[in-house]
């Protein structure tokens, strides 16, 4: 099953509190970046972020996006805004920039 746009919409809107985040359709699925850095994505209508050693501390629920992919971070409170924009620079620190 894809996501469905009013999904994303809605999760770029809880996400306004960050700056330079930009949304790219990928295979029915969206990629989501911050400041040129890969965090998460929206799979199957669950917003998913990359799991590092900076967002541990956030006891957050491991799920696998799609098949043979590694598990990521499901952020299920996605209504809190702050919170959102807290977890998302805490993972951006221990990522790379995209190229």
């Amino acid at each position: 099953m894809a996501t469905s746009k009013e999904y994303k919409d809605y999760v770029l809107e809880q996400l306004a509190l960050l700056n330079n985040i930009t949304c790219k359709l990928m295979m029915g699925e969206y990629l989501l970046y911050y400041n040129n850095i890969l965090f998460g994505g929206i799979y199957d209508n669950r917003f998913l972020v990359k799991i590092v050693e900076t967002n541990k501390k956030y006891n957050m629920e491991e799920e696998i996006p799609y098949e043979t992919a590694k598990p990521m971070y499901l952020i299920e409170d996605i209504d809190n805004k702050e919170l959102l924009k807290e977890i998302i620079i805490e993972t951006c620190k221990s990522l790379p920039k995209k190229k």
